[in-house]
């Protein structure tokens, strides 16, 4: 029986191998089997699936995060106005933070309903629908830096054209860091960070 995994989109994808020009074997996901099946995953890889839904077969690494640091992170976003804009993804020595891009579930249904109504139950199955085929962007990270003294180095997606990078907004121990700086995700503030 070859592995499969079904992602949050709700595609199912299946393991397959190939092989490189250098005849070593190659793992990847595919909608369709292609090259051969895989039955069992190789020893030392994990299925993943980033936050926009890509499935994929990685080296398994070891977190240098600890499991209250990402925790703490998560319930930042958690207490965001706006949190369901918002994803959370650990890294083995990184925390991201992703905003959705477009317009949110909420806005979109507002400006439906000024065209033509909305049947009940019409408002709920889009926003779910919306939510699970949502693209996100990185907007925020927390690097850790010293693991001696847990010190992480905040970085901000900055936006002008001419650097379309991320940049070192602080840096220290991530408490009370990432709350003061989530807080301000999706505002003007969050701009002014440097």
């Amino acid at each position: 029986m070859p592995i499969t995994y079904t992602n949050r989109k709700g595609l199912t994808y299946y393991l397959c191998q190939g092989v490189t020009k250098t005849g070593k074997p190659r793992y990847f996901f595919a909608r369709e089997i292609k090259g051969e099946p895989v039955e069992q995953i190789p020893e030392g890889y994990a299925i993943s699936e980033s936050v926009n839904g890509v499935v994929s077969l990685s080296k398994t690494q070891v977190s240098q995060l600890h499991e209250d640091e990402i925790n703490a992170v998560k319930a930042a976003v958690a207490r965001h106005p706006k949190n369901r804009k918002y994803r959370v993804n650990a890294r083995p020595k990184r925390i991201e933070i992703y905003e959705s891009v477009g317009p949110d579930a909420e806005t979109l249904i507002a400006n439906m309903s000024s065209l033509f109504p909305i049947f009940p139950g019409t408002a709920s199955k889009l926003s779910a629908d919306l939510e699970r085929h949502a693209q996100f962007t990185p907007v925020l990270r927390f690097t850790l830096i010293d693991a001696d003294t847990r010190a992480f180095a905040a970085e901000r997606m900055c936006y002008l054209g001419s650097i379309d990078d991320f940049i070192h907004i602080g840096y220290g121990p991530l408490e009370p860091m990432a709350p003061d700086i989530v807080a301000t995700l999706g505002t003007e503030e969050f701009f002014e960070w440097f």
